[in-house]
């Protein structure tokens, strides 16, 4: 997950975030909106609240919405990273509809905001491209290869909006697809390549050399033309030619 964290302040409480540029989704720290919500003045006090939430949402059936968080680092009031509970904006909704507080609809109009900060990236592709350069250039990549991860991105985009036409909806089946992907040009998948590169929470394709991401490009700039012309309508048609 190539992701930037950055903290945003409501009503004067920090909440941090993440930004997954791949997924384009934000992902919020559950403990940070809780504590908002409950008005806790610690983050012991948060995490307790949540500990105790999960467990009654566990017994309502609410599967979902704890399957939905992940864990991501964040850094600690101690500035050191700790792995911490995130959901994206569908997951937070859903928790904080769980929490009697007078600040819910606040913090709703709030999550808005947040999303708007992409809007414009979102209307206009160009913008979100242009951050990426701008990224890539003041981590020291080449001209030539930051060229080649742009085309990347595009080819990427492409796919999965295909696949997404295509019924495609959980993150496992994308994650799946990718995977197939990955084996047909380069023999491996994603968690076999990483291992070979000696990546752990890198972002793959941010290491790659110009010549793995040309290949990879083309991989995926053929799937995505068969899947217009074949039309298929779910995750075996898609992967296996069958339903």
């Amino acid at each position: 997950m190539n992701t930037l964290e950055t903290i945003k302040l409501f009503e004067g409480l920090q909440i941090r975030y993440k930004w997954d540029a791949e997924s384009e989704r934000f992902f919020f720290s559950v403990v940070d909106i809780v504590g908002v919500l409950t008005e806790q003045t610690t983050p012991r006090g948060a995490t307790f609240y949540w500990s105790k939430l999960k467990e009654r949402l566990k017994k309502e059936g609410a599967d979902e919405v704890l399957t939905n968080c992940q864990q991501l680092k964040l850094t600690a009031p101690d500035g050191k990273q700790r792995l911490t509970d995130v959901a994206d904006t569908e997951g937070v909704l859903r928790i904080i509809q769980s929490i009697p507080s007078k600040k819910v609809e606040p913090l709703k109009r709030w999550l808005a905001s947040v999303g708007a900060l992409r809007i414009d990236q979102m209307i206009d592709p160009e913008l979100s491209i242009d951050q990426a350069i701008q990224d890539y250039r003041r981590k020291g990549y080449s001209e030539d290869w930051i060229n080649q991860r742009i085309k990347t991105i595009e080819i990427r985009k492409g796919l999965t909006d295909e696949w997404k036409r295509s019924g495609i909806e959980n993150e496992s089946d994308y994650a799946g697809l990718t995977d197939l992907m990955s084996k047909i040009w380069s023999g491996m998948s994603t968690r076999e390549y990483k291992d070979y590169k000696g990546l752990t929470k890198e972002n793959l394709r941010d290491n790659m050399t110009n010549v793995e991401l040309m290949l990879n490009g083309l991989a995926e700039a053929a799937a995505t033309q068969l899947s217009e012309e074949r039309n298929p309508q779910g995750y075996n048609e898609i992967a296996f030619g069958r339903s």
